[in-house]
Protein backbone atom coordinates (compact mmCIF):
# COMPACT_ATOMS: atom_id res chain seq x y z
CA UNK A 1 0.00 0.00 0.00
CA UNK A 2 1.02 3.45 -1.09
CA UNK A 3 1.74 6.06 2.06
CA UNK A 4 -1.56 8.33 2.34
CA UNK A 5 -1.27 11.33 0.23
CA UNK A 6 1.59 10.21 -1.60
CA UNK A 7 1.61 8.67 -4.08
CA UNK A 8 2.57 9.82 -7.83
CA UNK A 9 5.32 11.91 -5.90
CA UNK A 10 5.82 15.72 -5.77
CA UNK A 11 2.33 18.15 -7.20
CA UNK A 12 1.83 21.38 -8.44
CA UNK A 13 -0.57 22.05 -5.62
CA UNK A 14 -1.57 20.78 -2.24
CA UNK A 15 -5.59 21.09 -2.27
CA UNK A 16 -8.10 22.09 -5.20
CA UNK A 17 -11.05 23.01 -4.76
CA UNK A 18 -13.70 22.37 -7.08
CA UNK A 19 -17.12 23.83 -7.74
CA UNK A 20 -15.79 27.45 -5.75
CA UNK A 21 -18.95 29.08 -8.08
CA UNK A 22 -22.13 27.43 -5.93
CA UNK A 23 -22.99 28.90 -3.01
CA UNK A 24 -21.48 26.61 -0.75
CA UNK A 25 -18.16 26.53 -2.64
CA UNK A 26 -18.05 30.17 -2.45
CA UNK A 27 -17.65 30.24 0.92
CA UNK A 28 -15.17 27.60 1.55
CA UNK A 29 -13.05 29.84 -1.12
CA UNK A 30 -13.68 32.70 0.95
CA UNK A 31 -12.36 30.84 4.26
CA UNK A 32 -9.72 29.20 2.75
CA UNK A 33 -8.68 32.60 1.49
CA UNK A 34 -8.11 33.97 5.18
CA UNK A 35 -7.12 30.73 6.50
CA UNK A 36 -4.38 28.20 4.14
CA UNK A 37 -0.73 28.54 5.76
CA UNK A 38 2.32 30.56 4.49
CA UNK A 39 3.10 28.97 1.26
CA UNK A 40 0.24 26.53 1.12
CA UNK A 41 0.16 25.72 -3.11
CA UNK A 42 -3.83 26.11 -3.98
CA UNK A 43 -5.92 26.93 -7.02
CA UNK A 44 -10.04 26.73 -7.51
CA UNK A 45 -11.59 24.73 -10.20
CA UNK A 46 -14.75 24.93 -12.14
CA UNK A 47 -16.06 24.13 -15.72
CA UNK A 48 -17.01 27.77 -16.08
CA UNK A 49 -13.86 30.26 -16.18
CA UNK A 50 -15.51 33.48 -16.31
CA UNK A 51 -17.45 32.71 -13.13
CA UNK A 52 -13.94 31.03 -11.37
CA UNK A 53 -12.53 34.53 -12.41
CA UNK A 54 -15.49 36.28 -10.19
CA UNK A 55 -14.92 34.15 -7.68
CA UNK A 56 -11.31 35.32 -7.38
CA UNK A 57 -11.85 38.53 -7.70
CA UNK A 58 -13.47 38.74 -4.08
CA UNK A 59 -10.90 36.31 -2.90
CA UNK A 60 -8.61 39.26 -4.16
CA UNK A 61 -10.49 41.83 -2.25
CA UNK A 62 -10.17 39.64 1.20
CA UNK A 63 -6.47 39.55 0.25
CA UNK A 64 -4.42 40.64 -2.62
CA UNK A 65 -2.30 38.10 -2.18
CA UNK A 66 -4.78 35.96 -4.45
CA UNK A 67 -5.01 38.03 -7.69
CA UNK A 68 -3.45 35.36 -9.71
CA UNK A 69 -4.66 32.45 -7.66
CA UNK A 70 -4.39 29.74 -10.45
CA UNK A 71 -7.72 28.45 -11.87
CA UNK A 72 -7.90 25.29 -13.49
CA UNK A 73 -10.70 24.20 -16.33
CA UNK A 74 -12.52 20.81 -14.66
CA UNK A 75 -15.91 19.60 -15.59
CA UNK A 76 -17.34 16.99 -13.39
CA UNK A 77 -19.03 15.14 -16.32
CA UNK A 78 -15.91 14.18 -17.99
CA UNK A 79 -14.05 11.55 -16.55
CA UNK A 80 -10.54 12.13 -17.87
CA UNK A 81 -10.97 15.98 -16.91
CA UNK A 82 -11.37 14.85 -13.42
CA UNK A 83 -8.30 12.51 -13.82
CA UNK A 84 -5.79 15.23 -14.61
CA UNK A 85 -7.40 17.33 -11.75
CA UNK A 86 -6.73 14.36 -9.31
CA UNK A 87 -3.10 13.80 -10.50
CA UNK A 88 -2.26 17.37 -10.04
CA UNK A 89 -2.92 17.91 -6.02
CA UNK A 90 -2.40 16.11 -3.28
CA UNK A 91 -5.82 16.89 -1.85
CA UNK A 92 -9.22 17.82 -3.56
CA UNK A 93 -12.12 19.84 -1.83
CA UNK A 94 -15.54 19.06 -3.92
CA UNK A 95 -18.78 20.84 -3.13
CA UNK A 96 -20.65 19.90 -6.01
CA UNK A 97 -23.74 17.92 -5.84
CA UNK A 98 -25.72 16.64 -5.35
CA UNK A 99 -23.22 13.85 -5.17
CA UNK A 100 -25.10 10.88 -6.39
CA UNK A 101 -25.07 12.65 -9.39
CA UNK A 102 -22.18 14.49 -9.92
CA UNK A 103 -19.96 12.82 -7.61
CA UNK A 104 -18.23 9.82 -8.64
CA UNK A 105 -15.77 10.43 -11.48
CA UNK A 106 -13.97 12.85 -9.09
CA UNK A 107 -14.07 9.91 -6.10
CA UNK A 108 -12.68 7.25 -8.71
CA UNK A 109 -10.04 9.88 -10.30
CA UNK A 110 -8.72 10.58 -6.64
CA UNK A 111 -8.77 6.35 -5.24
CA UNK A 112 -6.82 5.64 -8.71
CA UNK A 113 -4.22 8.53 -8.32
CA UNK A 114 -3.47 8.27 -4.45
CA UNK A 115 -5.21 11.40 -3.94
CA UNK A 116 -6.90 12.17 -0.59
CA UNK A 117 -10.88 13.53 -1.63
CA UNK A 118 -12.76 15.51 0.90
CA UNK A 119 -16.73 16.51 0.52
CA UNK A 120 -19.59 17.82 2.10
CA UNK A 121 -22.11 15.03 0.88
CA UNK A 122 -24.94 14.09 3.46
CA UNK A 123 -26.25 11.14 0.99
CA UNK A 124 -26.28 7.47 2.26
CA UNK A 125 -26.58 5.93 -0.81
CA UNK A 126 -23.42 7.69 -2.29
CA UNK A 127 -21.30 6.97 0.92
CA UNK A 128 -22.31 3.22 0.08
CA UNK A 129 -21.71 2.93 -3.34
CA UNK A 130 -18.25 4.96 -3.35
CA UNK A 131 -16.97 2.41 -0.62
CA UNK A 132 -18.14 -0.61 -2.96
CA UNK A 133 -16.93 0.90 -6.00
CA UNK A 134 -13.43 2.88 -5.02
CA UNK A 135 -12.74 1.74 -1.82
CA UNK A 136 -10.77 -1.22 -2.23
CA UNK A 137 -8.40 0.63 -4.93
CA UNK A 138 -7.62 3.64 -2.53
CA UNK A 139 -6.59 1.30 0.39
CA UNK A 140 -4.17 0.00 -2.80
CA UNK A 141 -3.21 3.48 -3.87
CA UNK A 142 -3.13 5.20 -0.29
CA UNK A 143 -5.88 7.81 -1.09
CA UNK A 144 -8.07 9.08 1.97
CA UNK A 145 -11.97 9.29 0.93
CA UNK A 146 -13.40 11.02 3.82
CA UNK A 147 -17.04 11.77 2.98
CA UNK A 148 -19.23 14.37 5.16
CA UNK A 149 -16.85 17.01 6.06
CA UNK A 150 -19.73 19.30 6.59
CA UNK A 151 -22.46 19.80 9.75
CA UNK A 152 -22.74 16.19 7.93
CA UNK A 153 -21.04 14.51 9.58
CA UNK A 154 -18.53 16.36 11.51
CA UNK A 155 -20.23 17.26 15.14
CA UNK A 156 -21.62 14.61 15.31
CA UNK A 157 -18.60 12.04 14.41
CA UNK A 158 -15.52 14.36 15.88
CA UNK A 159 -17.84 14.70 19.05
CA UNK A 160 -18.45 11.45 19.75
CA UNK A 161 -14.76 10.97 19.51
CA UNK A 162 -14.31 13.71 21.97
CA UNK A 163 -16.87 11.61 24.42
CA UNK A 164 -15.74 8.65 24.68
CA UNK A 165 -12.29 10.27 25.15
CA UNK A 166 -13.97 11.33 28.88
CA UNK A 167 -14.68 7.93 29.44
CA UNK A 168 -12.73 4.49 31.20
CA UNK A 169 -11.38 3.02 28.33
CA UNK A 170 -12.63 -0.85 27.57
CA UNK A 171 -16.13 -0.72 28.47
CA UNK A 172 -19.68 -0.96 26.64
CA UNK A 173 -20.41 2.33 25.71
CA UNK A 174 -24.19 3.94 25.37
CA UNK A 175 -24.37 7.11 23.57
CA UNK A 176 -26.80 9.67 22.22
CA UNK A 177 -26.13 12.53 19.72
CA UNK A 178 -28.99 15.37 20.02
CA UNK A 179 -29.09 17.79 17.39
CA UNK A 180 -30.26 21.65 18.02
CA UNK A 181 -30.29 23.48 14.99
CA UNK A 182 -31.58 26.86 13.52
CA UNK A 183 -30.63 27.19 10.18
CA UNK A 184 -31.69 28.13 6.80
CA UNK A 185 -31.34 25.46 3.69
CA UNK A 186 -29.45 26.89 0.42
CA UNK A 187 -30.48 25.21 -3.26
CA UNK A 188 -27.78 22.50 -2.95
CA UNK A 189 -29.22 20.71 0.36
CA UNK A 190 -32.69 20.76 -0.70
CA UNK A 191 -31.70 19.12 -3.97
CA UNK A 192 -29.59 16.64 -2.39
CA UNK A 193 -32.58 15.82 0.38
CA UNK A 194 -35.18 15.74 -2.19
CA UNK A 195 -33.11 13.47 -4.30
CA UNK A 196 -32.38 10.93 -1.43
CA UNK A 197 -36.19 11.02 -0.44
CA UNK A 198 -36.87 9.66 -3.86
CA UNK A 199 -34.53 6.60 -3.66
CA UNK A 200 -35.35 4.59 -1.02
CA UNK A 201 -35.12 1.14 -2.63
CA UNK A 202 -31.99 2.22 -4.53
CA UNK A 203 -30.22 3.07 -1.28
CA UNK A 204 -31.33 0.44 0.83
CA UNK A 205 -29.91 -2.07 -1.62
CA UNK A 206 -26.84 0.01 -1.52
CA UNK A 207 -26.47 -0.60 2.01
CA UNK A 208 -26.98 -3.81 2.30
CA UNK A 209 -24.66 -4.56 -0.33
CA UNK A 210 -22.37 -3.16 1.27
CA UNK A 211 -23.07 -4.30 4.65
CA UNK A 212 -22.38 -7.63 3.08
CA UNK A 213 -19.09 -6.93 2.20
CA UNK A 214 -17.64 -4.85 4.77
CA UNK A 215 -15.49 -6.23 7.36
CA UNK A 216 -16.68 -6.58 10.83
CA UNK A 217 -14.59 -5.56 14.40
CA UNK A 218 -13.42 -8.65 15.87
CA UNK A 219 -14.02 -9.71 19.31
CA UNK A 220 -16.17 -6.34 19.56
CA UNK A 221 -19.76 -5.13 18.88
CA UNK A 222 -20.73 -1.93 17.25
CA UNK A 223 -24.70 -1.13 16.65
CA UNK A 224 -27.50 1.17 17.02
CA UNK A 225 -29.72 2.51 20.03
CA UNK A 226 -33.48 2.12 18.50
CA UNK A 227 -35.99 3.93 19.43
CA UNK A 228 -38.94 6.13 18.22
CA UNK A 229 -40.12 9.71 18.93
CA UNK A 230 -39.90 10.37 23.10
CA UNK A 231 -39.66 12.63 25.54
CA UNK A 232 -36.92 11.85 27.56
CA UNK A 233 -36.63 13.34 31.15
CA UNK A 234 -32.83 13.48 31.06
CA UNK A 235 -32.17 15.00 28.20
CA UNK A 236 -35.36 17.61 28.91
CA UNK A 237 -36.37 17.24 25.31
CA UNK A 238 -38.98 15.38 22.84
CA UNK A 239 -36.56 13.20 20.46
CA UNK A 240 -37.38 12.54 16.84
CA UNK A 241 -34.45 10.06 15.46
CA UNK A 242 -32.72 11.46 12.70
CA UNK A 243 -32.62 9.45 9.49
CA UNK A 244 -29.23 11.07 8.34
CA UNK A 245 -25.72 9.87 7.32
CA UNK A 246 -24.55 10.86 10.80
CA UNK A 247 -25.02 7.82 13.07
CA UNK A 248 -23.78 5.65 10.02
CA UNK A 249 -20.40 7.54 10.26
CA UNK A 250 -20.68 7.50 13.92
CA UNK A 251 -20.84 3.47 13.83
CA UNK A 252 -18.40 3.10 11.48
CA UNK A 253 -15.21 5.34 13.15
CA UNK A 254 -16.33 2.68 16.27
CA UNK A 255 -15.70 -0.10 14.28
CA UNK A 256 -12.52 1.23 13.29
CA UNK A 257 -11.20 2.78 16.41
CA UNK A 258 -11.37 0.00 19.23
CA UNK A 259 -11.37 3.19 21.28
CA UNK A 260 -14.80 2.95 21.21
CA UNK A 261 -15.01 -0.13 23.91
CA UNK A 262 -16.22 -3.59 23.63
CA UNK A 263 -19.67 -3.06 22.85
CA UNK A 264 -20.54 0.30 21.60
CA UNK A 265 -24.00 1.48 20.70
CA UNK A 266 -25.50 4.74 19.30
CA UNK A 267 -28.11 7.15 18.69
CA UNK A 268 -28.78 10.57 16.49
CA UNK A 269 -31.65 12.57 17.29
CA UNK A 270 -33.43 16.25 16.45
CA UNK A 271 -34.02 17.75 19.96
CA UNK A 272 -36.75 19.90 20.62
CA UNK A 273 -37.81 21.64 24.22
CA UNK A 274 -41.40 21.27 23.53
CA UNK A 275 -43.78 19.22 21.82
CA UNK A 276 -45.51 21.38 19.37
CA UNK A 277 -42.08 21.68 17.56
CA UNK A 278 -41.50 17.95 18.00
CA UNK A 279 -44.87 17.71 15.95
CA UNK A 280 -44.30 20.29 13.50
CA UNK A 281 -40.90 19.10 12.57
CA UNK A 282 -42.38 15.05 12.17
CA UNK A 283 -44.85 16.63 10.25
CA UNK A 284 -42.91 18.65 7.88
CA UNK A 285 -40.27 16.11 6.92
CA UNK A 286 -43.38 13.79 6.61
CA UNK A 287 -45.25 15.89 4.12
CA UNK A 288 -41.89 16.41 2.45
CA UNK A 289 -41.27 13.02 2.05
CA UNK A 290 -44.65 12.34 0.39
CA UNK A 291 -44.60 15.46 -1.66
CA UNK A 292 -41.37 14.69 -3.06
CA UNK A 293 -43.14 11.29 -4.56
CA UNK A 294 -45.35 12.98 -6.97
CA UNK A 295 -43.71 14.61 -9.93
CA UNK A 296 -44.99 17.93 -10.39
CA UNK A 297 -45.36 19.01 -7.10
CA UNK A 298 -41.65 17.49 -6.60
CA UNK A 299 -40.64 20.36 -9.37
CA UNK A 300 -42.53 22.70 -7.94
CA UNK A 301 -40.62 22.23 -4.32
CA UNK A 302 -37.29 22.14 -6.08
CA UNK A 303 -38.48 25.61 -8.36
CA UNK A 304 -38.69 27.19 -4.99
CA UNK A 305 -35.14 27.09 -4.35
CA UNK A 306 -32.54 26.80 -6.76
CA UNK A 307 -29.32 25.02 -6.31
CA UNK A 308 -26.64 27.87 -6.12
CA UNK A 309 -28.62 29.88 -3.77
CA UNK A 310 -28.53 30.11 -0.06
CA UNK A 311 -29.41 32.40 2.80
CA UNK A 312 -28.22 35.87 3.29
CA UNK A 313 -25.42 36.72 5.49
CA UNK A 314 -27.40 38.50 7.68
CA UNK A 315 -29.70 35.26 8.34
CA UNK A 316 -26.32 33.22 8.85
CA UNK A 317 -25.13 35.21 11.41
CA UNK A 318 -28.17 34.44 13.66
CA UNK A 319 -27.48 30.91 13.45
CA UNK A 320 -26.87 28.41 15.64
CA UNK A 321 -26.09 24.61 16.29
CA UNK A 322 -25.57 22.28 19.39
CA UNK A 323 -25.18 18.81 19.40
CA UNK A 324 -25.22 17.52 22.67
CA UNK A 325 -24.01 13.55 23.62
CA UNK A 326 -25.11 12.02 26.53
CA UNK A 327 -22.87 8.98 27.60
CA UNK A 328 -22.41 5.97 29.97
CA UNK A 329 -19.87 3.47 29.99
CA UNK A 330 -17.68 1.76 33.10
CA UNK A 331 -20.47 3.10 35.63
CA UNK A 332 -19.43 6.57 34.20
CA UNK A 333 -21.68 9.03 32.90
CA UNK A 334 -20.50 12.24 30.89
CA UNK A 335 -22.05 15.08 29.23
CA UNK A 336 -20.66 16.63 26.46
CA UNK A 337 -21.36 19.58 23.91
CA UNK A 338 -20.35 20.63 20.41
CA UNK A 339 -21.80 23.94 19.40
CA UNK A 340 -20.85 26.87 16.87
CA UNK A 341 -22.61 29.21 14.36
CA UNK A 342 -24.47 28.76 11.01
CA UNK A 343 -24.23 25.16 11.10
CA UNK A 344 -25.24 24.99 6.97
CA UNK A 345 -22.64 27.42 5.66
CA UNK A 346 -20.32 29.20 7.79
CA UNK A 347 -19.39 26.29 9.96
CA UNK A 348 -19.37 23.33 6.83
CA UNK A 349 -16.75 25.82 5.09
CA UNK A 350 -14.95 25.80 7.97
CA UNK A 351 -15.14 22.18 8.68
CA UNK A 352 -14.27 21.24 5.07
CA UNK A 353 -11.56 23.83 4.44
CA UNK A 354 -10.03 22.43 8.10
CA UNK A 355 -10.48 18.86 7.01
CA UNK A 356 -8.47 19.63 3.64
CA UNK A 357 -5.86 21.55 5.48
CA UNK A 358 -5.31 18.73 7.99
CA UNK A 359 -5.21 15.85 5.75
CA UNK A 360 -2.60 18.33 3.25
CA UNK A 361 -0.36 19.16 6.14
CA UNK A 362 -0.95 17.29 9.63
CA UNK A 363 0.76 14.17 10.75
CA UNK A 364 -2.49 11.97 11.00
CA UNK A 365 -2.51 8.58 12.03
CA UNK A 366 -2.23 6.19 9.59
CA UNK A 367 -5.46 5.17 6.90
CA UNK A 368 -6.46 4.54 3.92
CA UNK A 369 -9.50 4.18 1.54
CA UNK A 370 -12.86 5.11 2.52
CA UNK A 371 -12.59 6.38 6.01
CA UNK A 372 -14.09 9.05 8.31
CA UNK A 373 -13.05 12.07 9.79
CA UNK A 374 -12.76 10.57 13.38
CA UNK A 375 -10.31 7.61 11.90
CA UNK A 376 -8.63 10.16 9.05
CA UNK A 377 -7.59 12.78 11.16
CA UNK A 378 -9.27 12.45 14.44
CA UNK A 379 -7.64 15.15 17.38
CA UNK A 380 -5.77 16.81 14.82
CA UNK A 381 -9.15 17.91 13.22
CA UNK A 382 -10.66 18.41 16.62
CA UNK A 383 -7.49 21.04 17.81
CA UNK A 384 -8.05 22.96 14.28
CA UNK A 385 -11.67 23.51 14.60
CA UNK A 386 -11.38 24.45 18.18
CA UNK A 387 -8.80 26.89 17.31
CA UNK A 388 -11.22 28.36 15.13
CA UNK A 389 -14.02 28.94 17.02
CA UNK A 390 -16.26 25.29 17.23
CA UNK A 391 -16.52 24.76 20.78
CA UNK A 392 -15.88 20.99 22.36
CA UNK A 393 -16.57 20.61 25.70
CA UNK A 394 -17.70 18.89 28.74
CA UNK A 395 -21.23 19.95 30.35
CA UNK A 396 -22.17 19.41 34.25
CA UNK A 397 -25.11 16.89 34.48
CA UNK A 398 -28.33 18.17 35.93
CA UNK A 399 -27.51 17.39 39.43
CA UNK A 400 -24.20 19.01 39.35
Amino acid sequence: MAEPGQAGGERPFDLVLLGATGFAGGLTAEYLARHVPSGCRWALAGRNREKLEGVRDRLAAVDPAWVDLPLLTADVEDAESMQRLAGITRVVLSTVGPYLAHGEPLVAACAEAGTDYCDLTGEPEFVDRMYLAHHARAVETGARLVHACGFDCVPADLGALFTIQQLPEGVPVRMRGLVSADAAPSGGTLHSAVAALTRGPQASAAASRRRAGEQRPVGRRVGSIRRGPHHDAEAGAWLLPLPTLDSHVVRRSAVALERYGPDFRYGHYAAFRRLPAALLGLTGVAALGGAVQVPPLRRLILARLPQGQGPSEERRTRSTFTVRFLAEGGGTTVRTEVSGGDPGYTETAKMLSESALCLAFDDNPPSAGQVTTAVAMGENLVARLRRRGLDFRVTPHASD
